[in-house]
């Protein structure tokens, strides 16, 4: 299959789900020796390649990654790659972001100890749904769905993927996630949250922590911050109105908690026309 281009490359910033995003998608067909650097804070980037070869280097540690296998530059790391001189490697790729996605490739066997995928089947599938999602990004939800399905394929043929069985933190973190998804709207805590879960406080924080780079109460705001984002941009409710659909019932403390997230009131963010996010490959 044709790639679309050497280095095809789109800021699309789909933040609309609630767990998954995609910021940035593209093709690079690498001349010799080309290589890039990346330091990503809070989201990812996999690469999928689709012929020749080259290196990755991550916190000083190198890999060799060729044709047909992935690789993937996790979050809060320094990361240099490097195309082969004599067989410089072509790949697609898509930096990713939201509160799963850590938790999505783990499954997968994907995360800072274990960058590289190598696919026990159905790498044409793979490559096929990566040209597919590049064909349609202009559509979000299609974008976001294929991804879904492409994190499917790899979860379901990597040699490294991780049991669900073998790795119960992975199902509290999930189940924490569906809580909070839920309950929001409420005035839920941590303490409450740790309660349904059967687990410490202390102990769940450092799961949640570990696999989604949030803590709990880090999370519970953001999430809140994005459904009130939604219904300012969405809606003609008042702020007060807003901020008892998020689970807030002071205003005032709503306001300030926006304003820390977002970096603007939220009046402020009402009125002003949002811009689209921008990056690099």
């Amino acid at each position: 299959m044709a790639l679309l281009g050497c280095d095809f490359c789109k800021f699309v910033n789909y933040e609309n789900s609630d767990d998954f995003y995609l910021y940035e998608l593209g093709t690079c067909a690498c001349d010799p020796g080309y290589s890039y650097e990346h330091y990503v804070v809070k989201r990812c980037i996999l690469h999928i390649v689709v012929r020749g070869k080259g290196r990755l280097i991550l916190d000083g540690k190198e890999y060799s990654v060729h044709a047909h296998q992935a690789f993937l530059i996790p979050e809060n790391a320094h990361a240099f790659y490097q195309a082969d001189e004599k067989d410089p490697w072509e790949y697609v790729w898509f930096h990713i972001g939201g509160p799963k996605h850590v938790s999505i490739f783990k499954e997968a066997g994907l995360d800072y100890d274990n960058p590289i995928f190598t696919p026990m089947g159905c790498i044409e599938e793979i490559e096929a749904l990566a040209f597919d999602i590049l064909k349609h990004y202009d559509r979000e939800y299609y974008c976001i769905g294929g991804l879904y399905t492409l994190c499917d394929y790899l979860i379901n043929n990597s040699e490294h993927r991780i049991k669900p069985s073998v790795d119960d933190s992975l199902l509290y973190v999930k189940n924490v996630i569906s809580y909070i998804q839920l309950k929001y709207a409420e005035p839920i805590k941590v303490e409450t949250i740790a309660y349904v879960c059967g687990l410490n406080r202390s102990y769940l924080t450092r799961l949640f922590k570990a696999a989604t780079g949030y803590s709990l109460q880090e999370y519970l705001i953001f999430y809140r911050m994005k459904i009130a984002s939604k219904l300012l941009l969405d809606t003609n409710m008042s702020i007060q109105t807003i901020a008892m659909k998020v689970g807030y019932g002071d205003p005032f403390t709503f306001t300030k908690a926006f304003k820390k997230q977002i970096g603007k009131s939220p009046s402020e963010f009402r009125n002003v026309p949002q811009e689209s996010a921008s990056g690099n490959e």
